[in-house]
């Protein structure tokens, strides 16, 4: 059986209506801090749809050059910076 995998959409969120802007930075993207920027709506959510293969993910914001984690997420991994990582798993 040769099953393909596909990538899942996933949108991720972050409420800040005062940010000036706001980055998407993880191991989805080498950590790179201005790949993913994100856009803001008139409630002041910040957003970003990056697709990604079934697995586990680490990322946090970069907002307005501060880094920040991901306030609805519940899981964490302690990084080599002894900061913490959000954990996203993508099914």
């Amino acid at each position: 059986m040769n099953e393909r995998i596909e990538k899942r959409r996933i949108n991720f969120r972050y409420h800040d209506p005062e940010a000036e802007a706001v980055f998407l930075s993880g191991s989805f993207n080498g950590w790179n801090t201005e790949a993913n920027p994100m856009k803001k709506n008139r409630e002041g959510v910040w957003s970003a749809v990056v697709n990604l293969f079934p697995g586990i993910y680490e990322y946090r914001f970069i907002v307005d050059g501060l880094w920040k984690n991901d306030p609805a997420c519940d899981q964490y991994y302690l990084n080599r910076y002894g900061d913490y990582n959000c954990v996203l798993m993508v099914p």
